[in-house]
């Protein structure tokens, strides 16, 4: 066992939690709250997920509910963090545009087995991918539209249509979401040991068996971000997510 689940184990975490809040509030990132409660909720979900999934994973109909449960709260997240109107909820697309495909593909070619103690894990890591990766390039567009708005005026100026403007605007700052995938794939093995590697180690697996998991992991999350930024990016270009007030986005 990596790690020994006991009173220490729960001391050094708790200490290793307090030591992020207390550096990120000595140097005003204004995130020292949101660390501290973010440490909490995940003891406490990990913890009631812990004992759930050995349930679930036993009967299909509550193994399909918690998988729609795991979406539910990624669009939720995601589309949250990137606007605060009623326009969030389009954060759906992106996700499900980019984890529904690969899931499909894997279970239909026997892959992954439609089983609670496989299918689980890999659609979380995937959706968790793709929530990464909409949140990322969904900010970055908006960010950049709302710095760079002379811009896209001019653009339109000159005779783009409103979705050509905006899109020659975004493009490249929504890009910059796919990076993180980008450099984690091309350091594997030299930088980091990614999860899957070392989980399938500490199972029993072979080098050779953890180290195709861990690339069969990686190419499929490259995958699912790419199309989860393109369809947020072109979900932003078209309107469809924004940071107007509800009020004036109507009244325009």
């Amino acid at each position: 066992m990596l790690l020994p689940v006991n009173a220490t184990f729960g001391v050094v975490l708790a200490l290793i939690l307090v030591g992020a809040v207390v550096v990120a509030a000595l140097a005003h990132l204004g995130r020292a709250r949101a660390i501290a409660l973010a440490g909490v909720r995940a003891a406490v979900q990990l913890a009631a997920v812990s004992f759930l999934i050995g349930w679930v994973v036993r009967v299909l109909p509550w193994l399909l509910c918690f998988l729609v449960l795991m979406f539910a709260v990624a669009v939720r997240t995601a589309g949250r963090r990137i606007t605060r109107n009623r326009t969030w909820w389009w954060a759906a697309l992106p996700i499900a545009a980019g984890v529904g495909p690969v899931v499909g593909v894997l279970v239909l070619t026997g892959l992954v087995p439609p089983r609670g103690i496989t299918l689980i894990p890999v659609t979380g890591i995937l959706i968790g991918g793709a929530l990464t990766a909409t949140v990322l390039g969904g900010r970055r567009a908006l960010d950049e539209l709302h710095t760079r708005r002379g811009e896209v005026e001019a653009g339109m100026a000159l005779g783009l249509l409103d979705r050509e403007a905006r899109m020659e605007v975004a493009r490249p700052a929504a890009a910059d979401a796919l990076l993180p995938g980008l450099d984690q794939t091309r350091t594997v093995g030299l930088v980091t040991l990614p999860g899957a590697f070392v989980g399938m180690l500490l199972g029993g697996a072979s080098p050779v068996q953890a180290g195709a998991v861990q690339l069969f992991v990686l190419v499929a999350l490259l995958a699912v971000q790419a199309v989860a930024v393109s369809v947020v990016l072109e979900l932003v270009a078209r309107g469809r997510i924004h940071r107007l007030p509800l009020a004036t986005a109507e009244g325009e």
